[in-house]
């Protein structure tokens, strides 16, 4: 709030009830599978600091008045939080209804739902219609104009699928153990980010 004003803590306030309202599609049915997330869904301080941790950076380095400024800085705020609810809403989504979940490595092959790193075209509609969504409540929020909403989406779409990779070469049997989903899952945030930025500048300076 220091940093971005109420609407930037309505944003997050926002994402928590978004974010976990998707975790409670098909629950009974996604526990019967095995694949639901752990507790029903709630979540510890490892989830909190790996969903918030770049949201976190981008507001310090905001009121300290490091590098790009406050604009872009804010724009990264808003990716992080689009990317986090992109792939939270991709897993739901594609656990519950995806019929053909693929790996998102080569060779693609076929696996069932909730395998870590796959994909499904129904999950990844509804990722990019939550980032799209979330972006757009940003601009209502008075923390993102249309560029910066569609920018948003965008970064939030590479870092997701940057995640889906790393997902898949690096944990579940090919995995290493310190790469937990929590650690994944601050990188992503991270990504994206950093991605937005990198455009909001690169709008900037084009413009």
């Amino acid at each position: 709030m220091a940093a971005f004003g109420v609407g930037g803590y309505v944003l997050v306030c926002l994402y928590f009830v978004f974010g976990s309202a998707v975790t409670k599609i098909k629950l009974e049915q996604k526990q019967a599978e095995g694949i639901a997330e752990a507790r029903g869904g709630r979540r510890g301080i490892g989830s909190v600091w790996g969903s918030g941790i770049a949201g976190i950076a981008c507001a310090c380095l905001a009121l300290a008045g490091v590098g790009p400024g406050e604009c872009l800085w804010r724009l990264g705020f808003v990716a992080s939080f689009c990317s986090k609810l992109s792939d939270t809403t991709a897993s739901e989504v594609g656990k519950a209804y995806g019929k053909t979940t693929y790996m998102s490595t080569p060779p693609f092959q076929r696996v069932p739902r909730g395998t870590e790193g796959a994909v499904s075209l129904e999950g990844t509609v509804a990722g990019i219609g939550a980032s799209l969504g979330f972006a757009g409540v940003a601009v209502l929020a008075g923390q993102a104009d249309l560029t910066g909403a569609l920018i948003a989406t965008l970064a939030a779409f590479v870092a997701t699928t940057a995640e889906s990779w790393l997902g898949a070469t690096t944990q579940g049997e090919a995995g290493f153990e310190w790469l937990t989903n929590d650690v994944v899952n601050a990188v992503q945030i991270t990504l994206a980010a950093l991605v937005a930025v990198a455009m909001g500048a690169a709008v900037s300076l084009s413009g």
